[in-house]
This record gives C-alpha cells, sequence and structure tokens, in this order.
C-alpha cells in the first residue's frame, strides 16, 4: 500500500492505548502512606504486581506496600500486545545459546511458570480474556521456510507441541500472500488483555492485604540500620526489604541503568472487522502470530474482532529518554500501516482506532536479569526485552527468594547468577545500537546472512531486540 493510502487509514486512530482506553479503568488509589512495612515493591506493572501477590501468598503475616509513579498498568504492563509466553529465555534458540547446559531445567521451571499464570487467573477469577490458543510463526519469504524444522525439531526436544506448516496450511489457517511456511505451536502460548490482567492482579493483592499507593514516584533508596528508606514525592517509608519492579525507567541501582536501555515500541489497533471481514482472513483458531524475521512483526485478534499488529521497528533515544512526547511516531505507525495491508490486502478500507509506543526494557542477552543491592537489602528483576508478560512472574519469584529464600532452587540457575553485560555509555551505547539496528535491516534484505558487525556481537554476546 502507499504511504497516502496508510495514513487515510490512520487519519482516525486516537493516540491512545486500546487496553487502557476502556471505561472499566479503575480509578487511582494514593492513601497516606505508612511510615514502615516490610516489604516495599516499586512498579505497579507485572514484575511488581506478581511480586506483591506472591510475597503475602508467601507469608500472609507479612507487611507489603507497592508503590507506583502513575497509575497501574501505565507503562510496559498496558502497552504491549497481549502475549504471554511460557519462555523465560526470549525463546528457546536463545536459551540455548546462553544457557546450554541448564535449559532443560529452566524450560520445567518455565512450563511451572506458566501453569502458575493460568492457575492464578482461574483461582481468583480475574475476568482478563485470558486465551491458550498458541502461537503461530510465519515464514514471510522463501529463504525462511529452511530454518521452520530446525526450529520445531529445537522446541520438539524441550516438550513442545510443535507443527511445520507448508505454504498451503498456513494460508490456510490465516488467509495472507505473504506467508511462505509456519510453526503452529500450540503449548505454551497465550492471550490475554494486559490492562485487565494488571488490573486484576492489583485487586488480588488488595485482597491479600498489600497497600497500594499510585502517583507515588520513588526519589532515592538510603540505608537505614537493618533496613531501607525509600524515599517518595509524599514522604519516606522504612522497609526491610525491597523489590524494585521498574522496568526500563532510570534506577538509583546504578548497575541497572548500565545493562537496560529504553528501547520504544509502537503498536496499532483496528476498528472491529465485519463478518465478511473476518471471513475473508480465516484465522478460526485465533493464536497469536509473528514473523521469523529479525525486524519481526507481532498480531492478534481481540475479543471484540479487532487486530492488535505492533512491532518491526524498534527505536532508542539517546541517553535511554523516555517521554510521552515519544508514545507517538508518524514514520513509524505509517510503516506499520503500510505493511498491514500488504500481509492482509483484502482488508483494504479497514481504519485503525487505536495508534501508541511505549519503551521497553531491553538488554544485552534478550532475557531478563537479577540482582541485589544495599547488603541483599533490594533485589530486582529487569530487561525482559518484550516477553514479559509470562517471565515478569518468574521475575518476581526470584527477588523475593533473593531477599527471604537464599537456599532456593532457582537461584542456583545460570540465568539468574550471571548478569547481562552491560551496553557501554553514551555516545558509544547510542552509536553501537544505531549500528546494530542497521545492520539488523542489512541482515533481513539479504536472505539474514549476518554480517562482520553481526557476527561480532555473537561472539561476545552481546545483543539488541525488542
Amino acid at each position: 500500500m502507499r504511504t497516502d493510502g496508510a495514513a487515510a487509514a490512520l487519519r482516525s486512530a486516537a493516540p491512545a492505548v486500546l487496553w487502557l482506553d476502556t471505561g472499566h479503568r479503575p480509578e487511582p488509589t494514593a492513601a497516606g502512606l505508612p511510615s514502615r512495612t516490610d516489604l516495599v515493591v516499586v512498579g505497579g506493572g507485572f514484575t511488581g504486581l506478581w511480586a506483591a501477590v506472591q510475597a503475602k501468598e508467601d507469608d500472609p503475616s507479612r507487611s507489603v506496600v507497592l508503590i507506583e509513579s502513575g497509575r497501574i498498568a501505565d507503562q510496559a504492563t498496558g502497552r504491549n500486545g497481549g502475549f504471554c509466553s511460557s519462555s523465560l529465555t526470549h525463546g528457546i534458540e536463545n536459551g540455548v545459546a546462553r544457557f546450554p547446559r541448564e535449559m532443560e531445567r529452566i524450560e520445567r521451571i518455565a512450563a511451572d511458570n506458566f501453569a502458575g499464570i493460568q492457575s492464578t487467573v482461574e483461582r481468583y477469577g480475574i475476568d482478563c480474556d485470558w486465551r491458550p490458543a498458541g502461537g503461530l510463526s510465519v515464514a514471510t519469504a522463501p529463504w525462511l521456510v529452511d530454518g521452520l524444522a530446525e526450529a520445531a525439531e529445537l522446541a520438539e526436544r524441550y516438550g513442545h507441541d510443535i507443527e511445520v506448516l507448508d505454504r498451503d496450511a498456513t494460508r490456510a489457517r490465516i488467509a495472507s500472500p505473504t506467508y511462505e511456511g509456519g510453526l503452529l505451536q500450540r503449548t505454551g502460548e497465550a492471550l490475554v488483555d494486559p490492562a485487565r490482567l494488571a488490573w486484576g492482579l492489583a485487586d488480588v493483592a488488595r485482597t491479600l492485604g498489600v497497600e497500594i499507593h499510585e502517583s507515588t514516584p520513588m526519589t532515592g533508596l538510603d540505608r537505614a540500620g537493618a533496613g531501607v528508606d525509600v524515599r517518595t514525592e509524599r514522604g519516606s517509608i522504612r522497609a526491610g526489604a525491597v523489590v524494585l519492579g521498574t522496568n526500563a525507567f532510570h534506577s538509583p541501582i546504578r548497575a541497572i541503568n548500565r545493562r537496560v536501555a529504553a528501547v520504544y515500541d509502537y503498536v496499532l489497533a483496528t476498528e472491529p472487522l465485519s463478518s465478511s471481514q473476518l471471513a475473508s482472513i480465516g484465522w478460526e483458531g485465533l493464536e497469536g502470530v509473528s514473523d521469523t524475521t529479525n525486524q519481526f512483526h507481532y498480531y492478534r485478534m481481540t475479543a471484540d474482532d479487532r487486530i492488535v499488529w505492533g512491532g518491526y521497528d524498534a527505536v532508542y533515544h539517546y541517553g535511554s529518554r523516555i517521554d510521552p512526547s515519544l508514545d507517538q511516531r508518524e514514520a513509524t505507525h505509517t510503516l506499520l500501516a503500510q505493511h498491514f495491508f500488504e500481509t492482509f490486502p483484502q482488508l483494504d478500507g479497514l481504519s485503525f482506532t487505536h495508534r501508541w509506543g511505549g519503551a521497553i526494557d531491553t538488554c544485552t542477552r534478550f532475557s531478563a536479569t537479577f540482582g541485589t543491592s544495599f547488603d541483599g537489602r533490594v533485589a530486582y528483576a529487569v530487561g525482559y526485552t518484550g516477553l514479559g508478560v509470562g517471565a515478569t512472574r518468574f521475575g518476581a519469584r526470584v527477588c523475593l527468594d533473593l531477599l527471604f529464600e537464599p537456599g532456593s532452587e532457582i537461584l542456583s540457575l545460570e540465568m539468574v547468577r550471571k548478569k547481562a553485560i552491560p551496553f557501554p555509555p553514551e555516545p558509544v551505547r547510542w552509536a553501537g545500537i544505531e549500528l546494530t539496528r542497521r545492520a539488523i535491516a542489512r541482515a533481513d534484505a539479504n536472505q539474514g546472512r549476518r554480517g562482520p558487525w553481526l557476527r561480532l556481537l555473537d561472539r561476545v554476546g552481546l545483543g539488541f531486540d525488542s
């Protein structure tokens, strides 16, 4: 589709997040802060919410306070596509490359973690459109087809139910002229309304006795005897322990800032499809879809028959800048709209109703990195790199075990003990990321052949992704 056609489809799109643009969004809460508590959780996204819920489930007598600078689910947690993967390592291939000796163990833990999410949703009756619909990875060029069988064999080795589809079988599931083949994975992949999951977890946390304080930005951390003073714009809280779930935002812990870069991801949502439009694309399995290229799209159907379409263009701003003004990017949204109609030309004339962006906390190994500070009183999990909806529950579990269960089995994992390699400081960080983005685009345009720069990064274990 031409740029002017994509622009026309975007003309009525509100600069708003689909999941957050609802009359069912809870009112913010910000009561008086307590002066002391056993545990302070910083961040009202998935890491913080899972930490708060699990901390009270572990020990109902433990006092827990959660503070959030804005509103629950306002940032990455409520801005993603609503894909929930069981993978803790940003895919099995990445995990095998980085943690080959313990991938069987990691995958067992990942399956238990995924089951734990579903169990929590069902046990507490969280209304979040949870659908274990599976996932479809599509090859959109002939040169990508050869890698499908190898990827399927690797997934099967770790217990997944997966099937290689040829071009006709892939297009029979979802009608797109761009598909040359696909992988249908029936295990470890679900769809969810991410904002409603977060709001549901917040309700669960309150029911369990957690105090939640929105509009309460943390301004710093100070040692305080055997505890930590958590300073906020509304006063200080003396805590015995602290969990930081601050995602890509600047942290008082310098080790976090060195290892995490804020990368902007952009998303569109269409108007609800008519019955004839739905029939023209099929998609009866309602599985989530992603491309197999380095610069990939992800897309899925919603409960009200919209298509959420995002990805491809990961944008880094100098200094890991995060600002509301960056949530809208005309060039990227227009490019996404063009790609959408190239994938589904039969939907020409469909309009987009929502357009948004948000910051992802990427790190050099593409999966979460963990650590402690303040002599073990503060624990953190950051760097999920775009697959955090499921992995955050595990990240929260690691943080709680670092603080309260030093003999925990999961703390012996190499992926927990070994931290991600830091990004270099600015301006080298910005230059390196920009060089990598261009190299990734060239590789996709050159049938996946990785040039000298990407091969160098592979050798030293560095990477960039969203």
